[in-house]
């Protein structure tokens, strides 16, 4: 099982990188991406480090 970082939460279950026994990104960082030139809203803004498990 993967350990989970405190600093970044996430329950993303489909992903990669979901510590599993907590709602916690198991990633030293991730990165954030935007959608178009420029992000206003968060619907605007995704995870980059986004993997389907």
């Amino acid at each position: 099982m993967p350990q989970g970082n405190s600093h970044i939460g996430c329950n993303v279950t489909e992903c990669r990188h979901h510590a599993k026994t907590v709602q916690q990104c198991s990633l030293s960082h991730i990165e954030v991406v935007k959608h178009g030139a420029t992000a206003t809203t968060k619907e605007s803004t995704d995870c980059g480090s986004f993997e389907r498990a």
